[in-house]
């Protein structure tokens, strides 16, 4: 991952163990998280559904990683990830997905982040391992070995 993704992945952009009736709910579920965290203005969520119509947002391994139109680059504040995971899975339609990650970029710097999160996720076992992470530092030590805050003790 870009040494920089504490900076776009905070611990509080995290959410463990949430519940989807659908695809849409979950969608609008990303959208809402990227406004709470002050990432995107209100709106961002309903061009994350336009974007899905268009084209999914399902990248295989039970992620996927939603994102606006080109039209609701104004609507970003600055560049953000979330992590939303749902256990019970939703159906994506082309597949159960099981965590969603959602992108909010003015600029191209989405397509490096994309980039270096299609690495990870297309690894089936880091992929597992954040479908079943059981805390925001999990899924930080995940995504960012490096920038982890704490160091296990050696026994």
């Amino acid at each position: 991952m870009p040494a920089d993704l504490p900076d776009v992945l905070a611990p509080d952009a995290i959410r463990l163990a949430q519940r989807a009736v659908d695809k849409t709910d979950a969608l609008r579920r990303s959208g809402g998280l990227l406004v709470e965290i002050g990432a995107v203005e209100p709106g961002y969520a309903d061009a994350m559904l336009e974007r899905e119509e268009m084209v999914t947002t399902y990248v295989g391994e039970g992620f996927a990683i939603p994102h606006g139109t080109n039209e609701a680059r104004a609507l970003v504040r600055r560049t953000a990830l979330g992590f939303i995971q749902f256990p019970d899975g939703v159906d994506w339609g082309d597949g159960v997905v099981h965590v969603c990650m959602p992108i909010a970029a003015s600029g191209e710097e989405h397509m490096a982040l994309l980039s270096a999160l299609a690495e990870t996720l297309l690894d089936p076992e880091q992929a597992a391992r954040l479908r079943g992470a059981t805390s925001a530092d999990d899924v930080l030590a995940i995504l960012a070995p490096d920038s982890t805050p704490h160091e296990e003790a050696s026994p």
